[in-house]
């Protein structure tokens, strides 16, 4: 059965057929090459989507699309760039602040790059940088969508390793912070020497001014994550809360979203909101078939004979990763691998938080890597370019990353010191 489902997953995905049917078709010849009641694909499907957290899910998406429209994300443009834009290269750095600011509400690094790359690639472009740089530099910041909280692929890790998504959340900060600080001081550098940006200084607002006119856009992450680890709600409450707060602003006092505005953005969130789900409805069944036939267990003594050291472990994994995000989206693969690799890492004595930022992080760079690269597609579509084109700037970015996950595998403290401020017992 597992050969058949693999070899069938592997031929869909090689004929661009879609994620989600891919998994699902595989799903289904398994099925029936096992001889088992096709009942159990509405039963499986349907339990791995009836979770209370998956919730969160359509209202951060819907979130994002709120604040995209409402004015929110044009306010934190203008604040990061009062803050690093008087630099040369000081655009670049602004692209990255304000996806990390805006990260911190979204949760979705597609949401980021539609709703930042809209403001600052043009921006980009008209200070005299390459189209095919702006591009890339917008699709790499926007990665930060799912490593800084609240993020749905550490939701979904939650749910598929029983993982504390409120810890998950809380250790996401060390190592989203890494990543922004090292992309800024990369572009900064890299700017010195191409010799771009020394304008990008031009119509920078007052530190005073932009923090002044982004004040409510600023107090919703503080709400949002504030009350998450003040105890006021749970995550998924969050995003509800999210969602409530981006439509009051933008509605009543930034006075930017419409009445007539809602059909399009409650329309474009269900689109993106049904495509998340249904992937994690058709992995859901696939994780519960390879479970079925064993394939954790043997994959898990496999990495246990072959990786005999926690250090061999996360490399190997680490490496399976990065390959695995280049052609699996990142919900998807979290959903199957989760469940497999967690419990291997646990017997290593990784501690599964930790873990869970690991797979994040990597499977986060797979956004950004040819050939299913969610964000380059994402970003190339508002630059207006083909994706053939941002590959060789990409590529520093991708190595910048890489080296950041390095000291994200083998420092631990990164991410779970400030969990274990918040969470000790």
């Amino acid at each position: 059965m597992t050969p058949v489902m693999i070899t069938t997953m592997v031929l869909c995905f090689a004929l661009t057929v879609s994620v989600a049917v891919s998994i699902g078709l595989a799903s289904v010849l398994g099925i029936q090459v096992a001889n088992a009641n096709m009942l159990i694909s509405v039963k499986e499907m349907f339990n791995s989507i009836n979770k209370f957290p998956l919730a969160a899910i359509p209202f951060f998406i819907l979130a994002g699309n709120l604040m995209e429209t409402g004015g929110i994300s044009r306010r934190l443009v203008e604040f990061a760039k009062s803050l690093v834009g008087g630099v040369q290269g000081g655009l670049p750095m602004t692209c990255v602040l304000t996806c990390m600011i805006f990260a911190a509400v979204s949760g979705s690094s597609v949401a980021t790059t539609f709703a930042i790359g809209a403001i600052l690639i043009p921006a980009l472009i008209k200070h005299g940088y390459p189209t095919s740089y702006a591009a890339a530099l917008q699709a790499t910041s926007a990665e930060l969508g799912v490593i800084i909280p609240p993020s749905i692929p550490m939701i979904l890790y939650g749910v598929s390793a029983e993982v504390s998504i409120g810890e998950l959340f809380i250790a996401g900060f060390g190592p989203g912070i890494l990543i922004g600080l090292a992309l800024m001081v990369f572009v900064h550098i890299y700017c010195r020497i191409k010799g771009w940006g020394k304008n990008d200084g031009e119509g920078r607002m007052g530190v005073g001014r932009a923090t002044l006119q982004a004040g409510w856009a600023l107090l919703m992450p503080v709400i949002i994550l504030g009350g998450i680890y003040g105890g006021v709600f749970t995550p998924t409450e969050a995003s509800a809360a999210a969602v409530a707060y981006a439509l009051i602003v933008g509605m009543v006092i930034y006075r930017e979203i419409k009445v007539r505005d809602l059909y399009a953005i409650l329309r474009k969130s269900v689109i993106s909101s049904a495509v998340i789900m249904f992937i994690i409805a058709n992995a859901g069944l696939f994780a519960f078939l390879i479970t079925r036939a064993g394939v954790p267990d043997a994959i898990g003594r496999w990495l246990e004979a072959v990786l005999q050291s926690p250090a061999l472990f996360l490399l190997g994994v680490n490496a399976a990763l990065f390959v695995i995000g280049m052609f699996i989206e990142t919900s998807a693969a979290i959903i199957v691998l989760a469940p497999i690799l967690a419990p291997v890492a646990m017997h290593f004595g990784i501690d599964p938080v930790h873990f869970g930022l690991i797979m994040v992080v990597n499977l986060a760079l797979g956004m950004i890597t040819p050939p299913f690269g969610v964000n380059l597609f994402a970003a190339c579509t508002v630059a207006r370019i083909s994706l053939d084109r941002i590959i060789g700037h990409l590529i520093p970015f991708v190595l910048v990353i890489l080296a950041c996950l390095m000291v994200i595998t083998y420092v631990p403290g990164l991410s779970l010191t400030l969990r274990d401020l918040v969470y000790a017992k």
